[in-house]
């Protein structure tokens, strides 16, 4: 009513009052009274804010990524910030410029500066996995940042979601990196039938060894055995010896005494060592012993006449 308008402001909002474009208020949670053909409200939100982004980067590879992620922020000088964007409303509560929606793009633009300078010194393939490196960067480059300490803000959080490449570089990725587990599960598959063949050949070889140490204790069984037939055989053969030897000292004994005995009658005639041994003198025998002399002295004979009588009464006596 005649210009006068009555405003009242949440706890989360700063507002500065203007009149006559002198500053006559300021404050969060502001309640008053103004006139409105001569003054200026500003309202800054103190409330902390979300804002994604999305935006694209090249590698030193020259392979184009997205970034997608998450800022927390919230206005810790709204005095500076609204001396520095328009931050205004007008009397519907809306504000006179579209400045508040450029805070926005200039966070993510100091954002992506920051990532920039990370990304375009990694390979593809190193900068896929550098999300921790990403949010790591900004919490600590962005409270830093010139334009975010130039508009008043506190960065309070960073999160990034993804880092990912172009859909025809993702699938060539997929690809390389599922020949890739196919070549690992084979290798697997190999290392696994080379790990049985070689649990074999152990076992094998532990077999062999089994049976080479059971057949040198079975040899050394034998050779003392052997050694144990060959002593024995050796005593026998000792003790064949020491028989024999003892045989031919008993034979000699014999023959030297039997020598000693018939050596007094060597010189005999046997027809006296028969009388002797009988006591009586066979006359065939005395007459076969008489042709035996003939026979001896056969040379010297010059004539023999035996009768018929004599040989009838030799063959019949």
């Amino acid at each position: 009513m005649f210009g006068f308008s009555y405003r009242k402001s949440s706890p989360t909002e700063y507002v500065l009052h203007y009149r006559g474009g002198k500053l006559v208020a300021e404050g969060p949670g502001l309640s008053f009274l103004y006139w409105a053909p001569l003054s200026t409200l500003v309202r800054v939100p103190l409330e902390s804010a979300d804002l994604p982004f999305v935006f694209k980067e090249l590698t030193s590879d020259f392979q184009e990524v997205t970034i997608q992620g998450q800022l927390s922020y919230r206005v810790s000088d709204p005095g500076r910030l609204a001396r520095i964007l328009d931050y205004s409303i007008q009397p519907d509560g809306s504000y006179a410029s579209d400045d508040p929606e450029q805070l926005d793009q200039r966070l993510v633009q100091a954002a992506q500066t920051r990532t920039r300078s990370l990304i375009e010194r990694s390979p593809l393939r190193e900068a896929l996995l550098s999300a921790d490196r990403i949010v790591s960067l900004l919490k600590q480059g962005l409270p830093a940042d010139e334009v975010v300490a130039m508009l008043g803000l506190e960065v309070l959080g960073v999160a990034v979601a993804a880092v990912r490449p172009t859909p025809e570089m993702a699938k060539a990725l997929e690809a390389e990196a599922r020949e890739r587990l196919k070549a690992e599960a084979d290798d697997a598959v190999y290392d696994r039938r080379n790990a049985a063949v070689e649990q074999e050949r152990r076992i094998k070889e532990s077999e062999l060894n089994t049976e080479i140490a059971v057949e040198g204790k079975r040899r050394a069984i034998r050779e003392r055995k052997m050694a144990a037939d060959i002593a024995v055989e050796e005593a026998r053969a000792a003790l064949v010896e020491r028989q024999a030897a003892n045989d031919r000292k008993a034979a000699d004994a014999k023959a030297y005494a039997l020598d000693a005995t018939l050596k007094p009658l060597r010189g005999l005639d046997w027809r006296i060592l028969l009388a002797a041994g009988t006591g009586k003198l066979d006359a065939g025998l005395l007459i076969a012993s008489a042709f035996q002399d003939l026979a001896r002295n056969a040379g010297r004979i010059g004539e023999l006449n035996i009768s018929p009588d004599l040989l009838r009464s030799l063959m019949h006596p």
